[in-house]
């Protein structure tokens, strides 16, 4: 979990053209924005899924935006908000959901972005960094997380790429988990399937000790 001392910030919205240049900017919050996940997610699969994915965005958000690590990380958590309920409309109903909480049109496109191409009914491309490092990993983490808990350990911890290799070579293991989707994504970054599996496991690492993973 993240520190709740340390975002503890109110969400406020500054009359300026944001980073993306979509308009208002908010400077979002963790803390607020899992409180508003917890409203439309109440399956602990679904909780945790996006912990780590907002985790996994934030570490990655050190090395590109650290600036925006807190957006980063916000964005990471609300990406799949309305697919407990909406599984059928999933992304779409979305943008009704976070638009009713406040959330700004970076973070609205930030998120929905990364069902292009999946789910009918979604324009908004990836286009900026965040958006294709959250497009590639979505998928990534869940097979990730499928090969770790078949380990002795349970765990990331002391999880090697030969290890997820083999499993993305077979397609029953974890099916849910697109192939086609995470290699688009490692294309859109123009990173070897490799070295997005790597980074990725990298990044899952860095959330051992704070959750279980």
């Amino acid at each position: 979990m993240i520190n709740q001392k340390k975002y503890s910030i109110i969400i406020n919205v500054k009359k300026k053209n944001s980073k993306f240049g979509r308009g208002v900017r908010m400077e979002v919050n963790y803390n607020q924005a899992f409180e508003v996940l917890k409203k439309y997610n109440k399956d602990e699969f679904h909780l945790k899924h996006a912990q780590i994915v907002s985790g996994v965005m934030r570490y990655f958000a050190k090395e590109y935006d650290s600036e925006r690590e807190e957006f980063w990380a916000v964005v990471g958590l609300l990406h799949d908000i309305d697919f407990e309920l909406y599984p059928e409309e999933h992304c779409v109903k979305a943008v009704e959901l976070l638009k009713e909480n406040n959330f700004d049109d970076d973070i609205i496109h930030g998120v929905t972005c990364h069902a292009y191409g999946i789910c009918e009914g979604i324009e908004a491309k990836p286009e900026h960094i965040m958006e294709k490092i959250l497009f590639a990993t979505d998928e990534l983490t869940g097979l990730i997380g499928a090969v770790a808990i078949m380990r002795p350990s349970k765990t990331v911890a002391d999880l090697e790429l030969k290890s997820v290799k083999k499993k993305f070579k077979t397609p029953k293991f974890a099916a849910g988990c697109s192939r086609d989707t995470i290699r688009k994504g490692a294309e859109r970054l123009g990173w070897e399937l490799d070295e997005l599996i790597q980074r990725t496991i990298d990044a899952m690492k860095s959330l051992v000790g704070t959750m279980e993973i």
